[in-house]
């Protein structure tokens, strides 16, 4: 039996990168999974991917109209939720003196609002003893010139988890945040201001990790499936670094 067998599992942000490597791994482990995607091209294409196990919703979980028909979607299904991965967010560059009020908005609304709701509305449908994990950074404990706002959202999210932890326990519901460190996905190469010069940035950013590389979006998902697995039973309220040991060495 795989880690995850007769487990139902909500996935945001799952057509694409991290979030789409861990519904791969969790379908291997035997779980139910729904993946959220706001392009119904890639949603399709992914859950063509992934195989009879998986299902798709377009939503934006930055909209709570759409959360509220994502978890409709889900809880028609007639189970509870074993697995939450909270995995919709982004962000770009902008200094200080660069920020707009408008980037400011959209990216809290993304990271901070959607992930808050999403947890929320997801309450009632959570199984006691389930798994919610939140996609976090390991940017949220450095101070990257230009990345500021994105580190901050990420921050409040770690914060968000201790509480979680806290205020879920009677239910024996483990929250914890995963914090990748620069991970080789289109989401990190889109960052590049020009496509010529997105090799360039992730050379760079691979140079400034000690094991000399970038993530794999398959290690990040093998470290998620950890924390929701049964093998991290007496883990919760923690933040897991999975970065190549940029912020620890």
């Amino acid at each position: 039996m795989g880690q995850l067998e007769n487990k139902t599992a909500l996935i945001t942000g799952g057509t694409t990168g991290i979030g789409f490597a861990t519904a791969q791994r969790f379908v291997e482990e035997g779980a139910q999974v729904f993946i959220t995607g706001r392009r119904e091209p890639e949603l399709n294409a992914a859950v063509a991917a992934l195989g009879d196990r998986a299902s798709g919703i377009r939503g934006d979980v930055s909209d709570l109209d759409d959360l509220d028909r994502i978890f409709s979607v889900v809880a028609s299904a007639g189970k509870d939720l074993d697995v939450l991965f909270v995995n919709a967010g982004g962000g770009g560059f902008a200094t200080l003196e660069q920020l707009t009020p408008e980037a400011f908005d959209q990216t809290f609304g993304v990271n901070v609002r959607g992930t808050v709701f999403t947890v929320q509305k997801a309450l009632p449908m959570l199984a006691d003893h389930a798994s919610v994990i939140i996609t976090g950074s390991n940017a949220s404990s450095k101070g990257n010139p230009a990345f500021g706002v994105y580190a901050a959202t990420k921050a409040a999210l770690r914060s968000f988890t201790r509480t979680w932890a806290a205020e879920l326990a009677g239910r024996h519901i483990r929250v914890n945040t995963i914090a990748p460190g620069p991970t080789d996905t289109p989401g990190l190469s889109g960052l590049a201001p020009d496509p010529s010069q997105a090799q360039g940035m992730l050379d760079t950013m691979a140079g400034n990790v000690p094991l000399g590389r970038l993530a794999r979006p398959a290690e990040i998902a093998n470290a998620v499936l950890f924390l929701a697995s049964d093998q991290a039973s007496y883990v919760t309220g923690t933040e897991l670094f999975a970065d190549g040991g940029e912020t620890q060495v």
